[in-house]
């Protein structure tokens, strides 16, 4: 049975505002004023987040003055695949209502930053009018579908762009409040509203936590599917697709110093038939909505529902949804995660490239002017971009004569590309965090280049500078920029310290463990030191450093950062 217990209060909002209405629309008008808190749940669920600029917000409350209200609008991009049209018109909308910035998500998406509440509409209805809608990028819906970026013009890549596009398209809200309010679609009167019919899929109260979706192949996991709601693998017999292992239970948002609160990889649920996917999906999405906590929205993500009732039963209740009987999901290859920076075969001719974007901010900075750059090449050579997972950008259906016109813009523009990254800087992800994320613990997306920095000079002092490892940093433990899988994590924990992770694997098939806490920002380096010198004489052949610390165990890693700090204390005696 579903749980019944005391719904919390978001869900009551969730329940009253008569389909994700609320009084959004009423509050719009009043541009001095940030939207109250029942505003504010709802206007996730339309792509908004609501804050302040945590920077100033210190020294404008000494001298009695209001926070700098400010919005972060972003948008739902199955994918990650633009027309080179649509992304000329997101970069139009980054001048004219945000802090002209872009800025590449994690889910393949583009966020906003900056947006002020006068011009939060004017900013929606021209994402609309790009075709494309911030409508469930954010909220208790599920969000951005991702799936692989490489644009290779077979049979299997194009499955699996339309699958995230079909995908995306079933399992969106139906509600009409979205249109109401952002593009002047027909007004629905009050008491009217409140007796709209439920959303098909989502009930009244949609989902009681967020849910995230991805879909991968064994080849090339570089949306990290296992750490999804429901992770999805397409599994091929030569060209042909034979189905899809369902995974449940990804997630990677905790809290720290509470263990009932954890990362989880998804885990194998059962294997569907090719044309069973959209039906199977959306049950998954019924899982949640039935079973979830809607008491605690700590303990509301599918991930504890697979935990505590397993797998076996989770099979069980997704074939009484579908009305058929589901196998077990089948045996996997390992997953590869592959390098899509650099210039590719597209397979028909063409190519594409996939260009660094340093914690996904294009923009126009002291050193390089990459935003200018990006917008001469689309608009001139007319390359569709794709927004990868790694936070980066590839620019595909590039004509072989346009290669070097292409190279030779983007460094007249001092933009870094693929062969000028050290290997550090080529995984790394990071989090925006402060000035602008309200649950930033820490700094993260503007610290990011110190810290990779710390670790790339102690790997090169061990000869390890051309190592490839994916260090992941967020400003706190709800997970963004997924530090719990992967080779490094650094989590931030109080202003200027972080916890560090270590022992994932790259391919993101294994959760990395605590090393260690409460780490001065300048220390991070000092820190992993001495796990660098172990895996430098220790490692194997071919063997990355996350496979290196799980295959040592935490016990010999402790142990070689206390003898590394009695060196130092007698040292500095």
């Amino acid at each position: 049975m579903a749980r019944t217990e005391t719904i919390s209060k978001p869900e009551a909002v969730k329940q009253q505002s008569r389909q994700l209405r609320g009084h959004i629309a009423r509050d719009l008008a009043d541009t001095a004023n940030p939207f109250d808190k029942e505003g504010y749940a709802i206007l996730k669920f339309h792509g908004v987040y609501q804050g302040y600029d945590r920077d100033s917000a210190t020294e404008l409350k000494q001298r009695g003055e209001s926070k700098l209200w400010q919005f972060m609008v972003r948008v739902r991009i199955p994918g990650g695949r633009l027309t080179a049209d649509q992304y000329l018109g997101l970069d139009a909308i980054a001048d004219k209502w945000g802090d002209g910035s872009l800025r590449v998500t994690t889910r393949q998406s583009i966020q906003f930053h900056g947006v002020v509440k006068a011009g939060l509409k004017s900013t929606i209805a021209e994402v609309n009018h790009s075709l494309l809608t911030t409508l469930a990028a954010c909220g208790d819906v599920v969000r951005t579908v991702t799936t692989v970026p490489a644009p290779i013009r077979d049979a299997m890549h194009g499955r699996l762009e339309a699958d995230a596009r079909r995908l995306s398209t079933h399992l969106l809200p139906q509600t009409g409040a979205y249109h109401e309010i952002w593009v002047d679609g027909e007004k629905w009167p009050e008491d009217a509203a409140a007796h709209e019919a439920p959303d098909p899929l989502y009930g009244d109260r949609y989902l009681p936590r967020k849910f995230k979706a991805g879909l991968a192949i064994p080849e090339d996991n570089t949306i990290d599917v296992l750490t999804n709601d429901l992770a999805i693998i397409a599994l091929w017999d030569s060209d042909q697709l034979a189905g899809y292992d369902f995974l449940l239970g990804g997630g990677h948002g905790m809290t720290h110093n509470n263990p009932k609160t954890y990362p989880r990889l998804a885990t194998p649920v059962a294997f569907v038939e090719p044309d069973d996917l959209l039906e199977a999906a959306a049950a998954v999405v019924k899982l949640h909505r039935d079973y979830g906590d809607r008491g605690n929205r700590r303990h509301a993500r599918l991930k504890y529902i697979i935990a505590e009732q397993g797998e076996d039963w989770a099979r069980a209740q997704l074939s009484e949804y579908l009305g058929k009987t589901l196998e077990p999901a089948r045996p996997l290859p390992p997953l590869s995660v592959p390098d899509h920076l650099g210039w590719h075969e597209q397979g028909d001719g063409k190519l594409y490239l996939g260009i660094p974007v340093a914690s996904g901010r294009i923009a126009d900075g002291a050193g390089a002017r990459l935003r200018t750059a990006l917008r001469a090449i689309v608009a001139e050579f007319r390359c569709d971009p794709i927004l990868m997972p790694s936070q980066d950008i590839i620019l595909s259906e590039i004509r072989r004569e346009d290669r070097d016109a292409i190279t030779a813009v983007l460094r007249a523009h001092d933009v870094r590309l693929a062969e000028d990254l050290k290997p550090a800087e080529r995984w790394a992800l990071a989090c925006p965090a402060l000035p602008t994320c309200g649950l930033a613990l820490t700094e993260a997306e503007r610290v990011q280049a110190d810290i990779v920095g710390q670790i790339q000079q102690r790997l090169a002092d061990y000869g390890l500078g051309n190592e490839r490892l994916s260090i992941r940093i967020t400003g706190c433990p709800n997970g963004c920029a997924r530090p719990y899988s992967g080779d490094i994590g650094i989590v931030g924990r109080m202003p200027g310290y972080y916890a560090l992770f270590v022992g994932g694997d790259f391919e993101g098939t294994r959760l990395n463990t605590v090393l260690a806490d409460k780490v001065a920002l300048g220390a991070i380096g000092e820190t992993l030191d001495p796990l660098f010198a172990l895996y430098a004489v220790e490692r194997r052949a071919g063997e990355g450093f996350g496979d290196f610390c799980h295959r040592i165990g935490m016990s010999a890693l402790q142990q070689a950062l206390a003898l590394n700090y009695e060196v130092r204390r007698h040292a500095a005696d």
